[in-house]
């Protein structure tokens, strides 16, 4: 790539590239929690993590320059009634990356592993809850939003606690005494229903745009699979949450954390499974009329790889080999979508190059679409 192409790709680095880093780790952290064991494909989810984690280095001295450089196109982004919402994918990247070094990165980092994972953690979580005031607080107050401009993407910026509740449930055996166990779990419990209340609200009102005013324009469909990142991460940090209560907790109350990730999960998997359909009907019917490549397309995989470990999660905790097969064939699937969308995203990026050229006049325009 030369000079002018490295900075016309930085003038328009846009915040949803980070999703590039979601949904690449996702594989890796989602590869080490199936329930099939198998040494090959711990070390292909190492490689996976590593090409992630570089990922997300490159985007974040990009992202440095693009700022440092161009300081009134990164204004536009703050403000911007689509753009905003995907500066979640920031916070979501960095906890992505921590989760992925906790869970495969000891046999090359050795304890050091544990050490990137907490600073991941922290700076993630510090990020994501910024994320979840300052972007709904900018939609109540400046973006001027309605009901019938709300679309996946609303979601961004309200999910990242959720996902830091998981990696903190997995951080919490780290710690030397019960009580810090403990009260990291009463964190990541604040944490998760932080996220997911919030996120319950936003998924009505994404229904109700699509009751009303229909799927939209052909840019914003893969941005529905979204809906399915709050949900499968709630059950993945349920799952987390029970299985630190072991050690932590009483046998008693262990036992009911168990018994509640469960009550919860199988309902909440429940629904993903109906909005996977209804998102698969969407996506073929728009694929039949015609839709463009972007990075929305990214909404295809970290959402589904949520819904992957939480199936995970969910066969450790009651040991049914149904929900262990569904989490292998969603893993399939998800390893099969993420080889498209990478690919395309790489043409699009160093072949036609059609991923840097300058976006349309975006604080002009509400329409997904035009985010590239």
């Amino acid at each position: 790539m030369n000079t002018a192409t490295r900075r016309l790709g930085v003038s328009n680095l846009t915040p949803n590239w980070f999703a590039t880093v979601m949904g690449t780790g996702i594989i890796a952290t989602s590869a080490a929690t199936l329930p099939l064991r198998a040494p090959w494909l711990l070390v292909a989810a190492r490689g996976v993590w590593v090409l992630a984690t570089l990922l997300l280095l490159v985007l974040l001295a990009a992202t440095l320059r693009h700022h440092r450089r161009y300081p009134r196109i990164a204004r536009s982004h703050h403000a911007h009634p689509v753009l905003a919402h995907f500066y979640g994918a920031l916070p979501m990247a960095i906890l992505t990356v921590g989760s992925g070094a906790l869970l495969l990165g000891e046999p090359m980092l050795g304890r050091a592993a544990v050490g990137l994972a907490w600073i991941c953690w922290l700076v993630g979580t510090v990020g994501g809850v910024a994320c979840a005031v300052i972007i709904p607080l900018l939609s109540f107050t400046r973006l001027h939003l309605g009901p019938g401009d709300a679309f996946g993407g609303w979601l961004m910026p309200v999910v990242p606690p959720m996902v830091s509740a998981t990696g903190g449930a997995l951080l919490t055996p780290t710690l030397d005494t019960a009580a810090r166990r403990a009260d990291m779990m009463l964190v990541c419990a604040a944490l998760f229903g932080m996220s997911l209340i919030a996120s319950l609200i936003i998924i009505g009102f994404i229904w109700m745009r699509l009751i009303r005013r229909g799927i939209g324009a052909a840019g914003a469909v893969p941005t529905y699979w979204i809906v399915l990142g709050p949900l499968g991460q709630s059950v993945t940090a349920a799952s987390a949450l029970a299985a630190a209560a072991r050690g932590t907790l009483s046998p008693e109350h262990a036992d009911l954390m168990n018994a509640l990730a469960v009550a919860y999960g199988v309902p909440v998997l429940g629904f993903a499974f109906l909005w996977a359909i209804l998102a698969t009907a969407i996506t073929i019917k728009t694929l039949v009329r015609g839709l463009p490549f972007s990075l929305t397309w990214w909404s295809l995989t970290f959402p589904v790889g949520t819904c992957v470990t939480g199936l995970s999660g969910l066969a450790a905790r009651t040991g049914s080999p149904a929900l262990a097969a569904l989490a292998v064939i969603a893993f399939t699937l998800l390893v099969a979508v993420w080889a498209l969308v990478a690919t395309r995203t790489a043409w699009g990026t160093f072949v036609r190059r059609d991923l840097l050229s300058p976006a349309p006049s975006l604080p002009e325009s509400r329409a997904v679409g035009v985010v590239s």
